[in-house]
């Protein structure tokens, strides 16, 4: 489907803004939206990976990254059940095999027993590991968009955005979920 009118702003009437998912302009606006969450997703992670490869020798994914900076959070420990809430995750033995892995590294220590008694904090050496990453974030990431006009209100706009979408997107899931038919 090619979209008619008039370009959007900054674009190009020569760009195909077609897409499969998109049948009128809103959805092209929402396919662009997502295509561009996917690609803000996958740089964020590769920055998350090497952000922490400069302060320690680990190979992290992105979410475990998150997650060790998650557990840092308001430095109070977290059960399993605050980082799948905080992190907006299900995916729980997938969280474990990463909470082994900062563990393993000696960054997360692992607290209480039983189902409900164990929480997970970092240690000194994932608090010294995190301090770091944060003066390189600051170094790097924090200094490059402060070269950007207006951006601090950008992203304020940007993060109410994200949030806003984020429960739109899980309305639509458990819509989808619920309505969900069997295809066998």
């Amino acid at each position: 489907m090619k979209t008619k009118g008039n370009p959007p702003e900054g674009g190009s009437a020569a760009v195909d803004r077609s897409w499969h998912l998109a049948r009128n302009p809103l959805e092209v606006d929402v396919a662009e939206l997502e295509y561009a969450l996917m690609r803000a997703f996958e740089a964020f992670g590769r920055w998350q990976g090497e952000c922490l490869a400069s302060v320690i020798d680990l190979v992290a994914s992105g979410p475990e990254n998150a997650m060790l900076h998650i557990i840092r959070m308001h430095e109070r420990p977290k059960t399993i059940k605050d980082l799948a809430r905080l992190a907006n995750r299900e995916d729980i033995p997938n969280m474990q095999y990463s909470l082994r892995k900062l563990i393993a590294a000696g960054l997360v220590v692992r607290s209480g027993s039983g189902r409900s008694g164990v929480t997970y904090s970092v240690t000194d050496k994932g608090r010294d590991v995190t301090d770091r990453y944060a003066d390189v974030r600051a170094s790097l990431l924090i200094k490059a968009v402060q070269s950007v006009p207006n951006f601090p209100s950008r992203l304020r706009e940007a993060a109410n955005t994200l949030d806003l979408l984020t429960g739109i997107y899980e309305q639509a899931s458990r819509t989808a979920a619920t309505h969900r038919r069997y295809h066998g």
